[in-house]
């Protein structure tokens, strides 16, 4: 899967660092990062269901 985030969208929640720590990290700016942004992990797809903004984008 490739995971995106739209950090214009992001507030800097953290629920996808949270729930898929080895995809997501909040940055020095409060925006989420991706770690690996090609992987088969289903929590990011989690983070990304889970995210109040939908700033995150999962294609399979």
């Amino acid at each position: 899967m490739k995971v995106r985030v739209d950090e214009a969208t992001c507030i800097g929640c953290g629920v996808c660092e949270n729930l898929c720590p080895d995809v997501f990290k909040l940055g020095d700016d409060m925006k989420a990062k991706v770690l690996l942004p090609e992987t088969d992990l289903s929590c990011a797809k989690d983070a990304a269901d889970s995210c109040p903004t939908a700033a995150i984008t999962v294609e399979e």
